[in-house]
């Protein structure tokens, strides 16, 4: 489950902390207990910027739907 504090990040924020994860993961160095955290968190991350790309997604489909029944109201007069 995302925690409140994630669904307060923009997308640009948590891309770049996911990409913080990312790197510090590929390092090496790190804990097993630490690794999976790191893990975890990167797996939030990941949802938050699902989520707004779905969001982005949806907004695009409407605006071009509704330009395309426009489009069609136009044509049909």
């Amino acid at each position: 489950m995302t925690s409140k504090v994630d669904e307060t990040l923009s997308y640009e924020q948590a891309r770049d902390e996911l990409i913080e994860v990312v790197r510090r993961l590929e390092a090496g160095g790190t804990s097993l207990e630490e690794s999976l955290a790191l893990w975890e968190r990167g797996e939030e991350l990941a949802r938050v910027c699902r989520r707004w790309l779905e969001g982005a997604r949806a907004r695009l489909d409407a605006a071009l739907a509704e330009e395309e029944g426009d489009g069609e109201a136009a044509g049909g007069e």
